[in-house]
């Protein structure tokens, strides 16, 4: 089947203002990942230009290469035990109160990252206790285990990214 390009009306201008760019250099100079950059967001420049973003923990390569997805996949780094702990700097420093946080899959790790999303949690209310949180979580293969513990984390908003 033959794909046809999007009609002008439907693309989407990417704006690089200096709010943009000052967003991504925050993030990029605190070592974090954004599922904006990673998945190609076409909402990226709207979202960056008022500071927001939603960050991508687990590293930015997924361990799954799914046909619909742009992040790219390979072999992840170890996650970072401080990505809690910059998130909540960033948050601080841009006056963030409500944080959206997913993840790469990480079908490497026994419990798929269930315990990584309990550090970032743990450490966002330790640091900045009003903060509201949504997680948009991957399957974790299905590990009952690992939905429930990180479904009972103090957040506002628990849901699949998928």
């Amino acid at each position: 089947m033959k794909s046809t390009a999007r009609p002008e009306w439907l693309r989407k201008q990417k704006r690089l203002s200096p709010e943009v760019l000052r967003t991504r250099g925050r993030i990029d100079g605190l070592g974090l990942h954004t599922v904006c950059d990673s998945a190609r967001c076409p909402n990226l420049g709207e979202c960056y230009a008022r500071g927001n973003a939603t960050f991508l923990i687990l590293g930015d390569h997924c361990t799954r290469d799914c046909a619909f997805c742009a992040v790219n996949h390979g072999i992840p780094p170890e996650p970072d035990s401080l990505e809690g702990e910059k998130i909540a700097v960033y948050a601080r420093e841009n006056g963030v109160r409500y944080a959206v946080i997913t993840s790469v899959t990480r079908d490497d790790l026994p419990d798929g990252g269930a315990g990584h999303f309990r550090r970032v949690v743990e450490d966002l209310r330790r640091l900045i206790p009003s903060l509201q949180i949504e997680l948009l979580v991957p399957d974790f293969q299905g590990r009952r285990e690992s939905v429930e513990a990180v479904a009972a984390l103090p957040i506002q908003v628990f849901a699949h990214n998928s």
